[in-house]
């Protein structure tokens, strides 16, 4: 497996008829963080559900710091540690008793859990809330708590599914910061889920996006946006017509357009040359145009350009 922490090939898992994962390969190396990057019901929570060794793969395999997830389980579960989307948090312990429990349960001897606790709270920053019951947490604190359970026994992988779902952004930063001083100063492999684009954006060396159970892009963050294009015009319509989709194909030096939810959205090499031309285009095809924007490619026009439908919906794309 050589330097590959995370390796599927053809990992698939069926539910009744339904493929919520249809086929994934992908390696992720030591070190790295991977972005799986996607919307509700697009297959990350199970493809990391597979990977923790919680659900066992249709067909396909997948490795975890060089262990079979189907075939060695408990290899798999001593080297990994895991923050799902709801943390299971006894609300009547302390942070600290939590902490402690979960290293008792790895097998750390007293000192070794003192220490061990000691320092990753020294990682993940608790505070004085860590000898409070975990009823009065807030969600953020629940959050970094959950982490830092994910941590204790020094795992050489760590999933984060969702890990900052429903948090305000003052909150959501800190996690963002203890996922980054985790990679930095331990060097943890960490394969974090998410269907926020700014998240993976923010975090992740590589980014893999998942549709309907397929990955249909990967690469880093500016590779996936430099496959859109240089620029990109959004133009925000009354109504989407078909009309005004071909009046804009005819446009030259418009490269793609895609509909979706009452807007269009141009690919080109140059936008800024293209306004005036888009715009004249769009009133000669009678569209009533709300405004007219110019901006750089994000990871949501990737999604877009590949799945013909924005993260947190679907739309079909204007081909």
């Amino acid at each position: 497996m050589g330097s590959e922490a995370v390796v599927t090939e053809g990992i698939g898992r069926l539910f009744g008829e339904y493929w919520a994962v249809d086929g994934v390969d992908l390696a992720v190396a030591e070190g790295e963080i991977y972005g799986f990057l996607g919307p509700n019901g697009a297959g990350k929570s199970t493809l990391v559900r597979m990977l923790c060794t919680l659900l066992r793969p249709t067909r396909g395999r997948g490795l975890v710091a060089g262990f079979d997830v189907e075939h060695q389980p408990e290899q798999v579960r001593l080297r990994i540690g895991v923050a799902l989307q709801d943390a299971a948090l006894d609300q009547r312990q302390t942070g600290r008793e939590l902490l402690d429990l979960q290293a008792r349960l790895y097998g750390l001897k007293r000192a070794d859990r003192r220490k061990r606790v000691d320092h990753i709270l020294e990682m993940v920053d608790i505070g004085g809330a860590i000898d409070q019951r975990i009823s009065t947490y807030s969600g953020g604190m629940k959050r970094r708590l959950d982490l830092a359970a994910a941590l204790v026994h020094d795992p050489s992988v760590v999933f984060l599914d969702e890990p900052t779902t429903g948090l305000d952004p003052v909150s959501r930063a800190a996690v963002w910061e203890e996922v980054r001083r985790l990679n930095t100063e331990l060097g943890t492999t960490i394969f974090l889920t998410t269907q926020y684009l700014e998240e993976a954006d923010e975090l992740a060396g590589r980014v893999g996006i998942i549709s309907r159970g397929r990955i249909v892009a990967e690469g880093t963050p500016e590779e996936l946006k430099r496959r859109v294009g240089d620029d990109v015009i959004v133009a925000h319509l009354a109504d989407v017509s078909d009309a005004a989709v071909e009046a804009l194909r005819l446009v030259p030096g418009v490269e793609e357009v895609v509909s979706s939810e009452g807007e269009l959205t141009i690919v080109a090499a140059d936008g800024a040359s293209l306004m005036s031309p888009v715009a004249v285009a769009l009133h000669d095809s009678g569209a009533k145009v709300e405004n007219l924007t110019l901006r750089t490619p994000t990871l949501d026009d990737v999604f877009l350009q590949m799945t013909g439908s924005h993260l947190s919906a679907g739309e079909e794309v204007a081909r």
